[in-house]
């Protein structure tokens, strides 16, 4: 019954409450730049790929290649007109749990990994998609986001190979972060 309920609340026709660029026109510039000008979307993007580092084998390649295929998936429902209920809300919850994770180093099934990157990413996509404007290039401006996601996961990725000293302190200053603006969002909202 409570997974039942779950379920429903992402039903719930509630729009967005904080961006607000809605009605705005884009394209590839302004998709790629959207990821890297919010914190809530640039820390969890660069948390996903710390978790992948650390993570190791499979997991390098399938936590960032689900996340960013449940981004286009989430896009598509708000291109589709499709309302979701309370985005803000789900990515400010996948900030504050980016953190939990990273600093953690949360140990599931790769399986169970790439559902969790993948719920917070239906959320990323589908506020990502709700800044575009009617008469923007919807595919350009999803392109653009989608790389500068893949970019962000990258970072993460590659901030695992400098050194085990750097990878601690990343590790620790984006979780610190993950938590002060998740909470933040969320005590906002």
């Amino acid at each position: 019954m409570l997974k039942l309920g779950i379920a429903a609340i992402f039903l719930l026709p509630i729009p967005a409450f904080a961006h607000l660029g809605i009605g705005a026109d884009h394209g590839f510039g302004e998709g790629f730049i959207h990821p890297l000008l919010g914190p809530d979307h640039l820390l969890v993007m660069i948390a996903v790929g710390l978790w992948a580092f650390c993570f190791g084998g499979l997991g390098r390649w399938l936590l960032p290649l689900s996340f960013l295929t449940a981004m286009a998936f989430g896009a598509g429902l708000a291109f589709a007109g499709i309302s979701v209920a309370y985005p803000e809300f789900w990515v400010a919850l996948s900030v504050l749990v980016s953190g939990i994770i990273v600093l953690r180093d949360w140990r599931i099934s790769l399986t169970q990994a790439c559902f969790v990157v993948a719920l917070f990413a239906l959320s990323h996509g589908y506020v990502h998609a709700l800044e575009i404007g009617p008469d923007a290039d919807r595919t350009l401006y999803a392109l653009g986001f989608i790389l500068s996601t893949a970019s962000l996961h990258g970072i993460g990725l590659a901030t695992g190979l400098l050194s085990p000293v750097i990878l601690k302190w990343t590790r620790a200053s984006v979780a610190v972060s993950c938590a002060a603006v998740g909470l933040t969002l969320l005590l906002g909202a």
